[in-house]
């Protein structure tokens, strides 16, 4: 990708060069001082409060703990960097926005339909963090509330398109609360020291019922002709998908009540939807499987997990559920011992479990694999006696941030800088270690053995995945994802992605050298490259209606230059793909960076129609 040279104006990836003021905001209180130890002995006691919330509810009002809040806590706002602008959220339109401004043409066969991005939007103002005489603690670069992005096409009876943007944030129950007192309710508690971070948790559990606020930012979904957004902290959201408002929790009619996972999978034999909570009290990790008519969990199975493990996606094929357990572990019990609550453990073990889709904890067949962070999958499928899993791996995790002592701007730019061919020696290495490659591993029902390879070299770093959805759990010969600018990233401390890449999963070529510097094959790859400084987000496969083929269709994404700060929906022919966008369309406001997005037809299989 190319790099963005208007970004290096603004700063270098050299720490020297951040203004102090700005600086501050990267930096934990690298003074474990006196006060986190200290507590360690209340902590055990103020875990008891935990067990019954209501009683104390009852013994302590809530206007009093809120009055405390208010005193002893500092909200700070968490300056962004020049070059971190567009994670900047923004306000609402209020109103679609009728588009006019298109550049090229949006093909006769591009379906009608929405295409829709979720993403962070952090309530007034952008992240905050909370000090107080416990320390600092912190939002992360994956709060902030959701807010949906839509670009609406329709189509009249003479093959003119009528085109409309809007915006509109996930109004969830603590959305409302927040809303309503006009500033921030729940304290931060994601990162930071860990008797700041308990604290947060405990008062926000003790005045709101809960440790910390619905997020519901992460991605979109339909399921029997209904429309959710999803984020792993709490169960979905309803929206309406014409006009975005928000209608209420969805809980299955009261038969899921835990956490859910932001890409459930369906059953492609039944329509039923595959889904998984994690939560960190016993039982840590449950699999659900909901009816076709979205009316009830017809089957719930705790797996029987021995921690807490933070898992993104679940994987599908035609006969088994496939369960990524790696170890990005949430463990309260180290939080009260004074350690983070989130933590990548890599010398803990990995590994992958095929499942029965409708088996239970003991039918599971657990692969060993190496440790590793790989948050999304490609793709699922069986292959005689192997279960074929290809996801995006990288060494270490980005979730949560540094440990206490490093500096947070240093660990997140080391991370994204482009690697070389990395030898053992150099995996304890930061520099690289967010660089995500795409992998596959091979895992043998009969015998256990488990074969695994890089798929992609180390030319551009990937991730967020797509593919055509009608191929999820069978073999595709296509997969799509987006391209880390590794310099432009490295620059911000945060992810930026310059462009998009087709792999040919069933073609290989011998343009590179593995780890141990011997030749080795890769899949063919072709790239989509933005002009500089130029950045997407939320990328979806919209396949031709009616086709055959895999890769007939288009890939759409929110795409934002940074130079002109213009916003807009490119149009990419999935066939051809190094071509030059088929259609730009400019967008009326600034779309920050965000995480999934989808497209829903007119022509959906569930033959849902959004435009009456």
């Amino acid at each position: 990708m190319s790099t963005c040279s208007c970004t290096f104006k603004v700063c270098s990836s050299s720490s020297s060069h951040i203004p102090s003021s700005v600086r501050h905001n990267y930096d934990h209180f690298k003074d474990r001082s006196s006060l986190s130890f200290q507590l360690k002995p209340m902590l055990g006691k103020l875990e008891h409060i935990l067990k019954d919330v209501n009683q104390t509810m009852k013994m302590i009002p809530v206007k009093l703990l809120d009055a405390f809040v208010d005193i002893a806590f500092e909200i700070v706002d968490q300056p962004l960097l020049p070059s971190q602008n567009n994670f900047a959220p923004v306000e609402e339109l209020g109103e679609a926005f009728r588009i006019t401004d298109i550049e090229g043409t949006i093909p006769y066969d591009f379906p009608e339909g929405v295409y829709i991005r979720n993403g962070p939007n952090p309530l007034f103002g952008g992240y905050k963090s909370a000090i107080s005489i416990f320390g600092k603690s912190s939002h992360t670069w994956i709060e902030g509330e959701g807010m949906l992005h839509a670009v609406y096409f329709s189509k009249s009876n003479q093959s003119s398109w009528t085109i409309f943007y809007n915006n509109r944030y996930v109004e969830s129950d603590t959305f409302k609360l927040e809303k309503q007192r006009r500033k921030l309710a729940f304290l931060p508690a994601a990162e930071g020291d860990p008797a700041a971070v308990f604290s947060a948790h405990l008062l926000n559990l003790l005045r709101f019922g809960m440790v910390d606020k619905y997020l519901s930012n992460t991605n979109v979904f339909e399921h029997s002709g209904r429309f959710y957004v999803t984020a792993e902290n709490h169960i979905p959201q309803e929206i309406n998908i014409k006009t975005l408002e928000t209608l209420g929790k969805w809980d299955v009619d009261g038969t899921w009540t835990r956490p859910f996972s932001s890409h459930a999978k369906k059953v492609r034999s039944t329509g039923e939807l595959v889904t998984f909570g994690f939560y960190p009290q016993k039982p840590y990790f449950e699999i659900g499987i909901i009816s076709a008519d979205g009316k009830k969990v017809v089957q719930k199975v705790d797996l029987k997990f021995k921690r807490c493990t933070l898992s993104h996606e679940i994987g599908i094929t035609q006969r088994y559920n496939v369960i990524m357990d790696f170890p990005l572990v949430i463990d309260i019990n180290r939080l009260l011992a004074g350690g983070p609550l989130i933590k990548y453990v890599k010398k803990e073990y990995a590994r992958i479990g095929v499942m029965p889709i409708y088996g239970d904890a003991d039918s599971i067949k657990w692969f060993e694999v190496e440790p590793a962070a790989a948050f999304h999958i490609v793709n699922c499928f069986e292959d005689a006696d192997e279960v074929v899993v290809i996801a995006c791996k990288a060494r270490e995790s980005i979730i949560p941030g540094p440990e206490f002592g490093l500096d947070k701007y240093e660990w997140f730019s080391s991370g994204f800088k482009h690697i070389k061919p990395v030898r053992k020696s150099d995996q304890d290495s930061q520099d690289g270690a967010f660089f995500t490659r795409v992998y596959e591993w091979r895992l043998n029902m009969k015998s256990g053995e488990v074969k695994g390879k890089y798929l992609t070299g180390t030319e551009f770093s990937m991730d967020f995945p797509i593919i055509n959805e009608k191929f999820t759990g069978v073999k595709n010969k296509y997969g799509y994802t987006q391209v880390i600018d590794s310099a432009a990233s490295s620059i911000s401390g945060m992810a930026k992605y310059g462009g998009l890449a087709k792999l040919h999963l069933e073609e290989k070529t011998s343009e590179f050298f593995q780890a141990d510097q011997q030749p080795g094959e890769v899949t063919k790859i072709e790239y989509h490259k933005f002009p500089e400084c130029t950045f997407c987000s939320g990328a979806t496969f919209v396949p031709k209606f009616g086709s055959l083929e895999e890769d007939d269709g288009w890939i759409t994404a929110f795409v934002h230059n940074e130079k002109t700060n213009i916003s807009q929906v490119y149009i990419v022919d999935a066939k051809n793909i190094s071509s030059k966008p088929i259609a730009k369309i400019k967008l009326p406001s600034r779309v920050p960076y965000g995480f999934h997005g989808a497209f829903f037809s007119d022509k959906h299989s569930d033959e849902i129609r959004i435009f009456g």
